[in-house]
């Protein structure tokens, strides 16, 4: 696992980095050929690719340092390092937010470009999860079976020790909801939202069961469970509320159409 990919007189690609910016462009190619075969504006892809990214990116980055506050009050310096420490779901919930806020800017049906991103988000996730696996970070427990993965040069993970390879897992799980979330889009979708809320329910369900193979420490706790955990309840919660509340919202559409 290396993150330094190549490195070109002053300037080296890293491989998390390279990951995320692979992850963010088939997103968007993929969201901008949805929204053509859905009759949805293609052109409003791109300025909501952009408000989600920039509105993740701060989520993210808040998000981060809720869950370390107790260092960042121990020394307020590293408040400056704006590069390291991200939250995926602080970058969830401020993509939420950005998609939300452009929609409403433009007049446009959140439901539906809600429908549209979850399946790019989910892409994205899985792309973003080798990052993480080629920088280190966000590691696994250390394990003594043969699936056990060793870093020797991660700024992160501990070196030299037989680690559970659970950003792999996490990459494989985000392919995995990516591809359930086309073939429901696409063939079992009875109204809108229901996507958004399927996606929100297979993501916190994959990463509740996660945290408990991860091995690194600075994700906060809430009592015996982690932060991200707590928040996977109420995420879980909300995504079946929405699936079920728009299943039933097309149901009575399609009857009062059948009628």
């Amino acid at each position: 696992m290396h993150n330094e990919i190549l490195t070109i007189g002053p300037v080296t690609i890293y491989g998390y980095g390279l990951m995320i910016a692979i992850g963010i462009f088939a997103a968007y190619f993929l969201a901008e050929y949805r929204a053509e075969k859905a009759g949805l504006d293609r052109e409003a892809v791109f300025g909501l690719t952009c408000w989600a990214v920039a509105a993740g990116l701060i989520g993210g980055k808040v998000m981060y340092y809720i869950t370390t506050i107790q260092e960042l009050l121990a020394d307020p310096s590293l408040l400056l390092q704006a590069a390291d420490g991200f939250v995926i779901y602080g970058a969830l919930i401020g993509g939420i937010i950005g998609v939300v806020l452009y929609c409403r800017r433009k007049g446009l049906n959140c439901l539906s470009y809600f429908d549209l991103a979850v399946p790019s988000v989910a892409l994205a996730q899985g792309f973003g999860r080798i990052g993480c696996f080629l920088a280190g970070c966000c590691y696994g427990r250390e394990t003594s079976g043969s699936w056990g993965i060793v870093f020797h040069t991660s700024e992160y993970a501990p070196n030299g020790v037989p680690l559970i390879p659970v950003q792999l897992i996490s990459s494989g799980l985000n392919f995995l909801h990516f591809a359930l979330l086309i073939v429901f889009a696409k063939k079992y979708k009875r109204g809108e939202g229901q996507v958004a809320g399927l996606f929100f329910s297979l993501y916190s369900v994959g990463r509740f069961c996660l945290e408990f193979l991860r091995g690194d420490a600075e994700r906060g706790n809430i009592g015996a469970l982690s932060t991200s955990q707590f928040i996977a309840i109420f995420m879980f919660v909300f995504g079946w509320f929405l699936f079920y509340y728009f299943q039933k919202r097309g149901n009575r559409g399609a009857a009062a159409i059948s009628v």
